[in-house]
C-alpha cells in the first residue's frame, strides 16, 4: 500500500487521520470513560495527540500499522478510530484496536467499521490472524469482538500498566478461515 486506503460502509467512511482531527481526538483520548480500559494514560494536551498522529503516520509509512479515522458519511464528523498494529509480517499476524466518542456508543458504529476493516486486513494485507487485547471488565468490547467471530484465548496477567496499576488483558483472535466461514 503506497497510498492510504479509504474504506466505506453504508454510514461510515474509514479514512486517514489529519492534523485537523486533533481537537476531536483529544476529546476522545482525554475522556476517563473511554480510557478506563485502554491500557494507557488519558491524554491531556494537543501535543500528545500530535505525537500520536505522527506515530500513526510513521507506522503506515513503514508498513507496520494502519489507523483509520471513523467518520460519519452524512455529516463528516469524526467519531473515533480503528486500526491494526504490532504487525508480525513473518507470520502474517496483527493486532487491532479501536475507540469511539462516548456519545456515539451503542449505535453499531464500531461493529460496522470493524466489519469492513477486518476483511481489508485479510484480503489486502494478507493477514492470517488478527488479535484483540481487551480488559476483562470491558464487557461491551468483549461482546463486540465475539459477535464478529473472535474467540477468547486466555488471560494475559498484569499485561499493561496504566493509572498506577497493572491490568490483566484477555486475548481474542480470529483467523482468516474463520472470518470467511462465519
Amino acid at each position: 500500500m503506497e497510498e492510504f486506503p479509504e474504506l466505506s460502509t453504508k454510514r461510515l467512511r474509514l479514512r486517514e487521520l489529519r492534523e485537523s482531527d486533533a481537537p476531536v481526538l483529544l476529546s476522545i483520548f482525554s475522556n476517563p470513560h473511554t480510557m478506563r480500559y485502554y491500557g494507557s494514560e488519558k491524554m491531556t494536551g494537543i501535543e500528545e495527540i500530535e505525537g500520536m498522529l505522527m506515530s500513526f503516520k510513521q507506522g503506515f509509512e513503514k508498513k507496520q500499522a494502519i489507523r483509520f479515522g471513523i467518520e460519519l458519511k452524512e455529516t463528516g464528523e469524526l467519531i473515533g478510530t480503528c486500526g491494526l498494529h504490532n504487525w508480525a509480517k513473518r507470520v502474517n499476524r496483527i493486532e487491532m484496536g479501536y475507540e469511539l466518542n462516548q456519545e456515539k456508543e451503542g449505535k453499531g458504529y464500531m461493529s460496522e467499521a470493524l466489519s469492513i476493516m477486518i476483511p481489508f486486513a485479510f484480503q489486502q494485507m494478507n493477514i492470517h490472524r488478527i488479535g484483540a487485547l481487551i480488559h476483562p471488565n470491558n464487557n461491551s468490547s468483549r461482546k463486540l469482538v465475539q459477535n464478529l467471530g473472535f474467540r477468547e484465548e486466555g488471560v494475559l496477567r498484569d499485561y499493561v500498566y496504566a493509572g498506577g496499576v497493572y491490568m490483566d488483558l484477555i486475548m481474542y483472535s480470529i483467523l482468516t478461515k474463520e472470518w470467511y466461514t462465519a
